[in-house]
């Protein structure tokens, strides 16, 4: 199994308006990095971002998207694709944020909790749909994290697979804003599982990390989503485009 090249996704997480960063999904440890998300996507557009990972981080709380007004305007202004989770639990939803440009839209809590709206929206949508699978300990976890489930994350994803699921987006949150490095084992686990793509997430700390992971590029890890490494500096964006690309 084969993808097409190993692509790094710079990581905005919205809260309040803002991009911030969570650690381990903990609303109580925020760090804001940038007052403006557009501003912060037109800054990695500028330094060679393939494309740009959203969260609405209010929506995964909420339960539905929040920060439509902020999603439009990067989705409409950028010359690069963009990717949108948190809160998608509704056909609407859906509908409404690739109606604002939005390329690809992540599935992450309803994948557990509401199957046949799932299947729903992989048969309509396609490969405009990422399943979001977020890990603690190798079971799903769910609703911003807040919550896990007794669902472990490769049978979830071998499942969803066979429903017509194309691309994976795995994070393990034990690694997320730690500054540890991926867990490449349970990533490429669950590519091989799914016989699908799957996007790493979480722990990527430097550029030896992405480097590791793209190895795995024929065991279908297509990519990694980065967020505080490039926030704190620890990952040049340009310098890790250049080397991956």
């Amino acid at each position: 199994m084969l993808v097409s090249s190993f692509i790094i996704y710079p990581a905005i997480d919205i809260r309040g308006g803002k991009c911030v960063r969570l650690v381990q999904g903990d609303y109580n440890q925020e760090t804001v990095y940038n007052d403006s998300p557009l501003a912060a996507a037109k800054a990695w557009e500028e330094q060679g971002g393939q494309f740009i990972h959203l969260v609405d981080l209010d929506g995964a709380k909420a339960g539905h998207p929040v920060n439509d007004e902020v999603i439009g305007q990067i989705a409409s202004q950028l010359n690069m694709p963009v990717q949108v989770g948190g809160g998608l639990r509704t056909l609407a939803d859906v509908e409404r944020l690739l109606s604002l440009g939005v390329s690809r839209v992540i599935i992450g809590t309803a994948a557990i909790e509401d199957r046949e709206f799932t299947e729903r929206v992989l048969g309509q949508y396609g490969d405009k749909v990422a399943i979001g699978i977020d890990a603690r300990d190798g079971y799903v976890a769910t609703r911003g994290w807040l919550e896990t489930s007794e669902v472990k994350a490769d049978e979830l994803a071998k499942e969803l697979a066979a429903k017509g699921a194309e691309t994976f987006i795995f994070t393990d949150i034990s690694r997320d804003g730690m500054m540890q490095g991926p867990n490449v084992e349970a990533i490429v686990s669950l590519a091989q599982a799914s016989g699908r793509t799957v996007i790493a997430s979480g722990g990527v700390t430097q550029l030896d990390d992405l480097v590791a992971l793209s190895k795995h590029h024929g065991d279908g890890i297509g990519g990694a989503i980065v967020g505080k490494a490039l926030y704190t500096g620890n990952i040049d964006l340009r310098e890790a485009v250049a080397k991956l690309g």
